[in-house]
This record gives C-alpha cells, sequence and structure tokens, in this order.
C-alpha cells in the first residue's frame, strides 16, 4: 500500500514542538477498513494502539473528528513509520 498520508499541521505543543494530525483511518489496514462487522469505535480503538506504538495520540478537538496526532519534525519518517505498521 504505497498512499499519501494527507496530514492536517496544527498548533505546536506547549514546548513549541510541532504537531499533526490525521484521520484514524490512515491506520487501517484495507480490508479492516472495509470490514462492516467491526464497529467505527473498534476500529478507532484498534488504529488508537496502533499509533501508540510510534507515538500517536487521540486528537481531543471538535476541529478534526476522529483524529490522531503525531509530534514530528519529520512527517514522512512518521508516514514511513505508519505504513510499516500496516505490512
Amino acid at each position: 500500500m504505497s498512499t499519501q498520508i494527507k496530514f492536517t499541521r496544527i498548533n505546536n505543543d506547549t514546548n513549541g514542538n510541532p504537531r499533526y494530525v490525521c484521520h484514524f483511518l490512515n491506520l487501517l489496514t484495507e480490508i479492516e477498513s472495509n470490514n462492516y462487522d467491526i464497529s467505527v469505535s473498534e476500529q478507532y480503538n484498534t488504529a488508537l494502539q496502533r499509533a501508540k506504538k510510534i507515538g500517536g495520540k487521540k486528537f481531543h478537538n471538535k476541529q478534526y473528528g476522529g483524529g490522531i496526532v503525531f509530534q514530528s519534525y519529520n512527517i514522512s519518517e512518521t508516514e514511513k513509520d505508519i505504513q510499516n505498521l500496516l505490512k
């Protein structure tokens, strides 16, 4: 799977580190995201568990529903890490 993940730049954290948010569906395999027997909340929890392995956190904000936030100075490396999680 070589699709590019769309990240949205959000405000820096309190220490000035850059943060980016992406939709949780980017952290699911194609089979998981197309399986309608699994509820959306279960899919979100699966994606969140994967994201936490590489430093991702739940994004608590109305501006971006279903978001997972990453603190990163190199977003292309973060994207590669996500792709490696899905293999």
